[in-house]
C-alpha cells in the first residue's frame, strides 16, 4: 500500500539569517537541504547512461546526479573550485550507488575550461549521452544602479555563455537518443525586481531550450528544460535573496514553503530517459503552486 506523502509538509518559514560567502556549500545551510540523500530510490531507468552536470555539488545538480546513478548511470559533476566539499559528498554517494563518479572542477565562465570538461567527461565515462546545464549565478541587487558591468558580465557568462560553449562542445559526441536538460525558473516568466540579470538569463534559457529542441531533433538529441520556483538552495544563502526574502523564503507559494531540491530528481531523470521519446522542446515546472511553466 503507497503511502502518501502531504506536498505541504517540510521545512517551512521563518528560516535563521545565515550567509555564505559565493557559492555557497549545501553543507553549510540551516536547515540542510534535501537533495534525495535518503529517499530517492532506482529501478534502473538509466541503466548504463552516461551524464554530465554542472553545477553537481548541490541543489537541483545535486539531486539530478543522486538519481541518475540510483537509475543506473554514470556521471560527471562539475562544481567551482570552492565547492569541494559538497562536490566530494556527491561524489561518494554516485560510488556507494555502484556506478562511477568524476569530479571535474572549474570555473564556466571561461570557454577554454567548458571545452575541456566535455572532454574530460567523455574520455573518463567512455562517452556522453546526458548533459544537465545546471549551474547559475544569482545575486540580488535592489537597483539596476547597483548592478555593476563586472556583476553583470559574471552572471551572463555562467548562466548564457557557459551553456552554450558546453552544449556546442557535447554535440558532436551525443547519438540519436542522447537528451540535454537546461535548469532554467519561474524568473523566466515572472521575474523578480531584485533579480533583473538572473532573471533574463532565465529566459534566456527556456529559448534556447525551444529553439535547439527544434535545431536539434534531427539529430535524434531531445532538449528539455526544468523551471524551479523557490528552491532551497545555496544559491538564496550566498548573495541571491536578501535576508528579509530569505527568512520568508517559499512563504508565499500556495504550499507556504519552499521545494526542496530532492523534490525535482524524478523530472531530471523523467527528461533523460528513453520513455520520453516524443518528449522534446518542453519546459516542466516545480513550483510549488505558483508561477507559469
Amino acid at each position: 500500500m503507497a503511502i502518501l506523502k502531504d506536498p505541504r509538509q517540510g521545512p517551512k518559514p521563518p528560516f535563521e539569517k545565515q550567509t555564505q560567502d559565493w557559492p555557497g556549500l549545501a553543507s553549510k545551510m540551516t536547515p540542510k537541504p534535501d537533495h534525495g540523500e535518503d529517499s530517492y530510490r532506482g529501478s534502473g531507468r538509466l541503466e548504463g547512461r552516461k551524464a554530465l552536470i554542472t553545477g553537481g555539488d548541490s541543489g537541483m545538480g545535486r539531486a539530478a546526479a543522486i538519481a541518475y546513478a540510483r537509475e543506473g548511470a554514470d556521471v560527471a559533476i562539475n562544481y567551482f573550485p570552492n565547492e569541494e566539499e559538497d562536490a566530494r559528498e556527491v561524489i561518494a554517494l554516485i560510488e556507494a550507488a555502484g556506478r562511477k563518479g568524476v569530479a571535474i572542477p572549474g570555473d564556466l565562465r571561461d570557454e577554454a575550461f567548458c571545452q575541456t570538461l566535455v572532454a574530460t567527461a567523455v574520455e573518463q565515462l567512455g562517452g556522453l549521452d546526458i548533459l544537465v546545464s545546471n549551474a547559475a549565478r544569482q545575486q540580488t541587487r535592489a537597483s539596476i544602479l547597483d548592478l555593476s558591468s563586472e556583476d553583470f558580465d559574471a552572471t551572463i557568462k555562467t548562466n548564457i555563455y557557459a551553456p552554450f560553449w558546453i552544449i556546442k562542445a557535447a554535440v558532436p559526441h551525443l547519438q540519436p537518443g542522447s537528451s540535454i536538460i537546461g535548469t532554467t525558473s519561474e524568473q523566466a516568466t515572472m521575474p523578480s525586481k531584485d533579480l533583473y540579470d538572473y532573471a533574463m538569463t532565465k529566459a534566456a534559457t527556456t529559448s534556447y531550450v525551444r529553439s535547439l529542441a527544434q535545431q536539434l531533433a534531427e539529430k535524434g538529441i531531445r532538449v528539455n528544460g526544468v523551471a524551479p520556483g523557490p528552491v532551497w538552495t545555496p544559491l538564496q544563502v550566498s548573495g541571491g535573496a536578501t535576508m528579509e526574502k530569505l527568512e520568508q523564503f517559499g512563504g508565499q507559494t500556495p504550499l507556504g514553503r519552499p521545494g526542496q531540491p530532492g523534490e525535482l530528481a524524478n523530472i531530471y531523470v523523467a527528461f533523460a530517459e528513453n520513455d520520453a521519446s516524443f518528449t522534446t522542446g518542453q519546459v516542466y515546472g516545480a513550483m510549488g503552486g505558483g508561477g507559469l511553466p
